[in-house]
């Protein structure tokens, strides 16, 4: 049972609901959950709208790219989910969640986020080992005899600074910690679903472009960075070449741009 939205979220919602359209005009709260994707598959499967939302202040099973754990303590962040039913939009959903919100961090705290290929929005700074990822976007589909039926988008924001595993304690980073002061979650939230409920309707109309630009802007890393990929031959070496226009990552290799729409990368 989803539980009563807390002020601060219902207050931001509230005030930008004439710019959201159907996304987070129907939202489930629980100060602590599974996985929020899970719970919004769940109600996607029982026939909830486009635009249906499931936040969390903590996951105990939330999830990550890879099937890594995203780590999801009380207190420390927002955990979201988003019923998709559109199936002109769909191919795009990951690229359009991370434009979202990394506009909507922006939008909401001045803080100069960035896209790190594929899903990280990370902290704007010069050289791989400075860039501190602040959240993460996971698109999941379900389709069925006659085609996809539904997508969740899911996205995690890093709110306050807590103590990190190790695994991730050096590349890991929350909004306040990099503000050095409060940031109100719901204007978070709020901003974001606006950008979203934004690109959505452009994706609704075949403007796929429009979303690939926005999303090459907010992503100078993928075009002149060193990265490392494990290839068909092996771990290979070269720079990022930019987006295609179907997601695929381009990287230079000598004479020649491969593609990699899926796999580890590591930044050099």
């Amino acid at each position: 049972m989803s539980e009563p939205i807390p002020h601060d979220l219902a207050v931001a919602l509230e005030a930008t609901a004439a710019r959201r359209g159907d996304f987070g005009r129907t939202a489930h709260y629980y100060s602590e959950i599974g996985s929020t994707n899970d719970a919004a598959a769940r109600l996607a499967e029982a026939g909830a709208r486009e635009g249906t939302i499931v936040v969390a202040a903590a996951q105990t099973a939330g999830r990550g790219r890879l099937g890594r754990d995203w780590f999801s303590p009380p207190e420390a962040g927002l955990y979201v989910s988003i019923v998709c039913r559109d199936r002109r939009a769909a191919p795009y959903l990951t690229l359009a969640g991370g434009v979202a919100v990394a506009e909507g961090i922006r939008a909401a705290t001045a803080l100069p986020v960035e896209i790190k290929w594929p899903n990280d929005i990370v902290t704007r700074a010069p050289g791989p080992s400075r860039r501190r990822k602040i959240a993460g976007i996971l698109a999941e589909a379900t389709s069925g005899s006659d085609g996809l039926q539904h997508v969740v988008l899911g996205f995690g924001i890093n709110l306050r600074p807590v103590p990190y595993p190790a695994a991730i304690a050096d590349r890991a980073s929350s909004l306040e910690g990099e503000l050095g002061r409060p940031v109100d979650a719901g204007s978070v939230l709020a901003a974001t679903l606006v950008s979203f409920s934004q690109h959505m309707a452009r994706l609704s109309r075949g403007e796929s472009e429009s979303v690939l630009t926005k999303w090459r802007e907010l992503a100078p890393s993928a075009m002149g960075s060193k990265v490392e990929y494990e290839g068909p031959s092996g771990r290979q070496a070269g720079i990022t070449a930019g987006i295609a226009d179907d997601g695929a990552l381009l990287i230079r290799i000598g004479e020649h741009v491969h593609r990699v729409i899926a796999g580890e990368l590591v930044w050099r």
